[in-house]
């Protein structure tokens, strides 16, 4: 994929009159949506297969599996709280079975799997949006990924967990808001709401495990995405700092974040755990 600046990519979209899942055809010919297709059913099926598992997830932690529970409990709930409650129960079943060795879908990590499915999943089920508008959906999440890919760093190696679940709630944040309706401005700032209020979070997984707090953070991440949503849903779209900036500021927190914090098991959380 050919990854301008973000803003290049959207004063495109705003002169053509082009979505950015267009620009992304564009770029990638009529085959992405085949490959897209794909990644859409496995990020289903992680999602049904973390439901229905249960029992303690490897690695010496002994940590139960939570998925199939919250979605039970969230069932008992009024609309309000059994929304978020789903959402959370999608975006821990997809994080377990990353945990349990299970297939899934990087988006953009293995650390943060859980977000994009947990956000798409729950708006598929309770919106009834078609699968064709999904993948357009993920072609747009793609092409924000692929920015801070180019220019910063996804990884939790080089930039904390900024660059993991960071950029997977502003993946999210902007697929949820085209679904919704969103003017490129509007996509543009959720996807940049996403990635700010992540910044600076360290990668300090315990044990070395993505497990705490790692499994966590997706489905809270994965609530923050449909609240950067609603908030750019609201607004016209306009804001004073850009997502390129965020991304370029994100790039710079990770160069200076100390080793300790960017994907070890020797500081942080992980050294706190079990004094």
């Amino acid at each position: 994929m050919i990854c301008k600046p973000l803003r290049d990519i959207q004063a495109w979209c705003e002169k053509t009159g082009h979505s950015y899942w267009e620009y992304v055809e564009q770029c990638e010919g009529p085959d992405i949506w085949d490959y897209l297709a794909e990644v859409w059913e496995v990020m289903q099926q992680a999602v049904q297969n973390g439901l229905e598992a249960e029992g303690i997830l490897p690695g010496g932690l002994g940590i139960r599996r939570k998925a199939s529970d919250y979605l039970i409990r969230a069932k008992g709930y009024g609309s309000s709280i059994k929304s978020r409650g789903m959402v959370y129960a999608f975006a821990l079943a997809v994080s377990e079975e990353n945990a349990c060795g299970g297939k899934i879908v990087t988006a953009p990590t293995c650390g943060s799997c859980g977000v994009m499915p947990a956000v798409l999943y729950h708006l598929k089920d309770t919106r009834e949006f078609r699968d064709s508008r999904i993948l357009r959906a993920l072609a747009t999440a793609g092409l924000f990924g692929n920015v801070v890919h180019t220019n910063a760093s996804v990884s939790g190696a080089e930039v904390g967990c900024q660059g993991e679940v960071g950029v997977a709630c502003a993946m999210a944040a902007g697929a949820a808001s085209q679904l919704f309706g969103g003017t490129p401005a509007q996509i543009e700032y959720a996807a940049e709401m996403g990635l700010e209020h992540h910044l600076g979070l360290t990668c300090d997984p315990v044990c070395g495990l993505v497990q705490i707090p790692c499994i966590e953070r997706n489905a809270f991440a994965a609530a923050r995405a449909l609240d950067a949503n609603t908030f750019s849903n609201f607004s016209d779209g306009k804001h004073r700092v850009s997502f390129d900036q965020v991304v370029e500021v994100m790039r710079q927190i990770g160069n200076d974040l100390p080793s300790l914090y960017k994907e070890t098991s020797e500081g942080g959380l992980a050294k706190k755990y079990g004094e």
